[in-house]
């Protein structure tokens, strides 16, 4: 159990370090007044390049699965949505680092009970109406 834990906290680290880090390099290329659906593809790609780097880091420590099923929804989503949000208004580096750590974590949270819901319907049959 306590590498569970161990574990557990690394996604959590992973995930607030993807967010954050995606966050403040969209923030410092994308300003008030971009064209929004621009904004929006370059803070996709610019969150996809961030969540492949801190993959390859944090893969082979946490496992390739945990880290990529919640990066990659943090880099792309995460990546549009900060970037949208920067076209439209101008924000602080510490809001836009505290704002992108809480959307990393509830992201692997939400990541994390999602496959919790999938093993235990899976583990046992009774639980879905199985024979």
């Amino acid at each position: 159990m306590p590498h569970e834990r161990m574990f557990a906290f690394g996604e959590y680290v992973a995930g607030g370090a993807t967010s954050v880090l995606m966050a403040c390099a969209i923030h410092a290329i994308v300003a008030p007044g971009w064209d929004m659906a621009l904004a929006m593809l370059v803070g996709g790609l610019v969150g996809i390049g961030v969540h492949l780097v801190v993959a390859m880091l944090a893969g082979p420590l946490l496992g390739m699965f945990p880290v990529m099923a919640s990066g990659s929804l943090i880099g792309s989503y995460g990546g549009m949505i900060f970037a949208m949000r920067d076209s439209m208004q101008a924000a602080s580096w510490g809001r836009v680092a505290a704002i992108a750590a809480l959307f990393g974590f509830v992201a692997v949270a939400a990541v994390r009970l999602y496959d919790r819901a999938l093993r235990s319907s899976s583990i046992d049959p009774g639980a879905r109406g199985g024979r």
